[in-house]
């Protein structure tokens, strides 16, 4: 598992097949905080959206990179409740 201490604000969260998937704003749980800018189109834009921490592969450097592709990443967004 990816040491989470690792994860910092503003990293740039890249699917495996490098399409950029967001931005982190912080960890909590074991979940992973997106940006709003970052956070979806239509009625999902403006709030928070999360990305579970299992999905990360590897930290490198200011990128997260995810085990999955962008576009199935996304599928797995969980929007903020409340």
């Amino acid at each position: 598992m990816t040491d989470l201490s690792a994860i910092r604000e503003h990293m740039e969260i890249i699917g495996a097949d490098g399409v950029h998937v967001g931005t982190v704003d912080k960890v909590e749980g074991d979940r992973i905080k997106l940006t709003k800018a970052d956070s979806g189109e239509g009625s999902h834009k403006g709030h928070h959206h999360y990305i579970s921490v299992g999905l990360v592969a590897e930290v490198e450097g200011d990128t997260l990179r995810l085990s999955a592709n962008g576009d199935v990443a996304v599928l797995f967004e969980e929007e903020e409740n409340g």
